[in-house]
């Protein structure tokens, strides 16, 4: 299949074509956008600056976060700006930078929540030897494995995307541009490239079973602990398991069947590129007390000094 590509823009049809709807939609993601970045990077200047929060947990918690703030701004400025125009329209190249970008972070978020879930199986199945088995250097090397994952991953999609030959048509009915709208597109047989694209934004998705397979022997591992300890241990454990749902269940539904779009698509990709980045700072923080005390302590040192600065 050579590569013929005659289109040099996409226009997206967005979310719908009614302006009072298009201005509601604009305030409810504006405001949850920001609800994001500012949650995310809350979470990631509390650890950074927290003593008390410099544990291997915290330090994939912080990644995570910074990564969910940049994952959202990947997406919502643009659709942002699209629903404030009557013309929505996407050059080809920023369309190939958004899939570069979108399987950039997932795939490094799929990976980071794998090394999250195995820092809770050495915390809770090897309390003894937690800090030695969770050293920095294996800390830094699983962060670097999951942006070594996520940048081949990206890779792949990208260069199945941009050597599919697009000869006409060039209206996506999506607000943003992915590998199924785009293969409606193509002007060949796309049957063995979808099969690719299914193989290898599945396998990602497949990382799930070993999350499921660690918390298992986690939950058994349980049974010989006081019952202060499983409280505390199942509190961890159950934000990270709610996290890894919203994440896993709509990958799995959008990556793992034949290649074929539905009308619904559209509000399972805000699910997962607006709605759960926003979700992961509330369920990490809404039951940890450690967080808690960090981030009152932050917020008072800065009335502190601000009240300082006030008498100088």
């Amino acid at each position: 299949m050579g590569h013929r590509n005659n289109v040099t823009e996409f226009v997206l049809l967005g979310l719908t074509q009614d302006p009072s709807a298009q201005t509601a939609l604009f305030v409810m993601f504006l405001l949850i956008y920001i609800v994001t970045v500012l949650g995310n990077l809350l979470i990631v200047v509390t650890v950074l600056t927290s003593p008390s929060l410099g544990s291997p947990m915290y330090f994939f918690l912080a990644n995570l976060s910074l990564l969910d703030a940049l994952y959202s701004t990947v997406f919502s400025p643009k659709l942002l700006k699209d629903l404030l125009s009557d013309r929505k329209t996407i050059s080809f190249s920023a369309c190939m930078g958004q899939i570069f970008t979108e399987h950039l972070f997932a795939g490094v978020e799929i990976f980071l929540l794998v090394a999250m879930a195995y820092d809770r199986y050495v915390a809770i199945c090897k309390p003894l030897r937690y800090l030695t088995i969770m050293n920095r250097k294996v800390c830094i090397l699983f962060l670097v494995v999951s942006w070594t994952g996520g940048f081949s991953h990206s890779v792949i999609q990208l260069a199945f995307a941009y050597s599919l030959p697009f000869c006409g048509p060039n209206i996506i009915d999506h607000f943003l541009c992915d590998m199924y709208p785009l293969l409606e597109l193509v002007c060949t047989d796309t049957y063995l490239i979808g099969l690719t694209v299914v193989a290898s934004s599945g396998a990602n998705c497949m990382d799930l079973y070993p999350l499921l397979i660690s918390y298992g022997i986690i939950l058994t591992s349980l049974k010989t602990h006081s019952q202060e300890g499983r409280r505390k241990a199942l509190s961890t454990c159950g934000s990270h398991i709610t996290v890894v749902v919203l994440f896993f269940v709509p990958c799995i539904f959008m990556y793992v069947r034949p290649v074929s779009t539905f009308p619904f698509d559209k509000f399972i990709a805000i699910f997962y590129t607006l709605v759960t980045p926003m979700l992961n700072p509330l369920i990490y923080t809404l039951r940890n007390s450690e967080i808690h005390n960090s981030m009152r302590k932050l917020w008072c040192k800065n009335l502190t000094m601000q009240r300082s600065c006030y008498k100088l």
